[in-house]
């Protein structure tokens, strides 16, 4: 049986923000300013970098940002693998993503398979944007599939057996940090 035990702290509630208030910026300018702009969390614990990112750019650009929550669970490569009747959550785009920027979040970049799924989801479900760009918390590499993020908070080398896990406020009862995990077993 695989057990993961925690190996080291690597990111504090600070940091974190730090990292996805630099984040803002480098969105925005990346878009070249914010008309057309649209985040899209990729539920769950992109959900929160999306919500975080808007309220920076509401804060320093005095702009609404529209942001969606997408789920990918239909689109995963892995679906039979995952549980024998997966959960579907809702998806939300508040408005219509054709000829946007969508700028796609989630917390871990690692294989490349959630966002493959994420990108098929958007545009087989929503529409056409005039662009897809990808904004992580974190990028861990070990990339199976060509994929790589426009924005990231920080790249941390990883192993195989090694996880990172994410937390936040809003998703893991109060506490926001990022782990370094060892998976044992």
């Amino acid at each position: 049986m695989n057990t993961l035990t925690v190996k080291r702290m690597l990111f504090d509630a600070p940091q974190m923000a730090r990292m996805m208030r630099r984040m803002a910026l480098e969105v925005v300018e990346r878009a070249g300013g914010t008309d057309s702009l649209m985040l899209v969390g990729v539920r769950t614990r992109g959900v929160p970098l999306a919500d975080f990112i808007a309220a920076e750019i509401k804060r320093t650009e005095g702009v609404v940002v529209p942001v969606g929550v997408l789920d990918i669970t239909l689109y995963r490569d892995d679906l039979s693998t995952i549980a024998p009747q997966p959960v579907v959550k809702e998806s939300v785009m508040p408005v219509p993503i054709d000829d946007r920027i969508v700028v796609l979040c989630d917390d871990v970049l690692y294989s490349g398979r959630t966002i493959r799924a994420a990108m098929d989801a958007l545009i087989m479900d929503y529409g056409r944007p005039r662009a897809i760009r990808l904004a992580v918390l974190i990028d861990r590499g070990h990339r199976e599939l060509p994929i790589h993020a426009d924005c990231v908070g920080e790249h941390v080398q990883t192993t195989d057996t090694e996880v990172i896990k994410v937390s936040y406020a809003a998703t893991d009862g109060g506490k926001e940090l990022v782990e370094l995990l060892e998976r044992e077993g």
